[in-house]
């Protein structure tokens, strides 16, 4: 027999425990019946069933981050550029990550420093919005890096300054 802050109180039959749990004004809930012996607990029952509840949907109301892709090409227009960043604003603004991918194509790969700058780019265009998490670095015939959310006390920073540059 265990109470509600989980402090035993011993073992004792079935009619003692519920005499306590009526004396107390609680509910006798059998937390493990498959000990030996069981394992009964007192507790309020609405709060026992929320706990639960909580505990099926894994912690309750935390967001995991998902990992988000942007793709971009090392001979991209500025426009489209600034598109995509507004996206990954939007995504890191979420609480998710980011993961950039550069492609070359073709005879793209012999000229890898304009990967690098539109890498910069990004990495400026976003700063206050994402940490670099993962250095960019070449796969193949991909530039990738990736982007995690940075902490709220910097977004408040950068914001009102961005929207000074609006007006």
């Amino acid at each position: 027999m265990v109470d509600a802050k989980a402090e035993q109180l011993g073992i004792m039959t079935k009619e003692a425990a519920l005499a306590l749990a009526r004396e107390k004004g609680l509910d006798l809930v059998l937390v493990s019946p498959g000990a030996k012996p069981p394992v009964a607990k007192l507790v309020n029952f609405s709060n026992f069933k929320y706990q639960q509840k909580k505990k099926q949907k894994g912690g309750g109301g935390t967001k995991s981050s998902e990992l988000k892709e942007l793709r971009l090409t090392p001979f991209i227009a500025e426009n489209d550029l600034q598109t995509r960043i507004k996206k990954a604003k939007e995504f890191l603004g979420d609480g998710d990550r980011v993961k950039v991918n550069i492609k070359f194509v073709g005879r793209q790969i012999t000229r890898k420093e304009f990967g690098d700058e539109v890498a910069d780019k990004v990495v400026t265009g976003l700063t206050g919005f994402g940490i670099v998490d993962q250095q960019p670095k070449m796969q193949g015939k991909i530039l990738s890096f990736t982007l995690k959310p940075a902490p709220k006390s910097i977004r408040k920073q950068v914001k009102p300054a961005e929207e000074l540059a609006q007006k």
